[in-house]
C-alpha cells in the first residue's frame, strides 16, 4: 500500500507542478495583453502647416505690417511707431527688423510657418521703402517659409487733378 501511496503522490505533485506551470504561462500571457491594451497607438496625423498673409505698407515715412489669417482675421499688426520713438526712423531698415521680430514671435505662437508676402508702397510710387525688403529677409530668417511675394502697390488711372498747379510743387 505504501507504495501505491507513492505512485499516487508522485504523479500527483508532477501535475501540481506541471499546472502551476501552465498557471503561470497564462498569467504572463494575460500580462501582456493587458500591456498591449494599454497602450494602444493612435495614428499619427501630421501636423498641417498654418498659412498666413503678411501685408507689408512701406512708404518714406513709416512701415507697417499686417499679419492676417487666410480669411481675413487679424492676428498681429505692427507699424514703425510702436517699435521706435524717432519719427526719422520709421522707415528704416533697421526697425523693419524689429517689427519683424514682434510678428514672428506672436506668429511662432499661433504655429504659422508657411507665410504669403503682399508689398504695398504709397500709390504712384515706382518702389516701396526701405524697410520691405529688411522685412521679407528677416521673416526668412526667423524660420517661416515664404510661399509668394506680391507687389499689390496701387497705379493712378487719370483720377483727381493732382495738387500743385500748373508748375508744380516748388519747395
Amino acid at each position: 500500500m505504501d507504495e501505491e501511496k507513492t505512485k499516487v503522490k508522485s504523479p500527483e505533485k508532477s501535475e501540481v507542478k506541471e499546472t502551476k506551470k501552465v498557471e503561470a504561462e497564462e498569467k504572463k500571457v494575460e500580462d501582456k495583453k493587458v500591456e498591449k491594451k494599454e497602450e494602444p497607438k493612435a495614428p499619427k496625423k501630421k501636423e498641417k502647416d498654418i498659412e498666413a498673409v503678411v501685408n507689408i505698407y512701406t512708404s518714406y515715412n513709416n512701415t507697417i505690417v499686417h499679419v492676417t489669417d487666410m480669411s481675413g482675421r487679424t492676428i498681429v499688426k505692427v507699424s514703425g511707431g510702436m517699435v521706435t520713438k524717432h519719427n526719422r526712423l520709421k522707415a528704416n531698415p533697421t526697425i523693419a527688423m524689429y517689427i519683424a521680430k514682434r510678428i514672428s514671435e506672436k506668429m511662432k505662437e499661433d504655429k504659422i510657418k508657411l507665410v504669403y508676402v503682399r508689398i504695398r508702397a504709397k500709390t504712384g510710387n515706382p518702389s516701396p521703402g526701405p524697410g520691405a525688403n529688411a522685412l521679407i529677409k528677416s521673416l526668412s530668417r526667423e524660420g517661416f517659409k515664404i510661399i509668394n511675394i506680391l507687389d499689390t502697390t496701387r497705379v493712378p488711372r487719370g483720377g483727381p487733378k493732382k495738387k500743385g498747379g500748373r508748375r508744380g510743387r516748388r519747395p
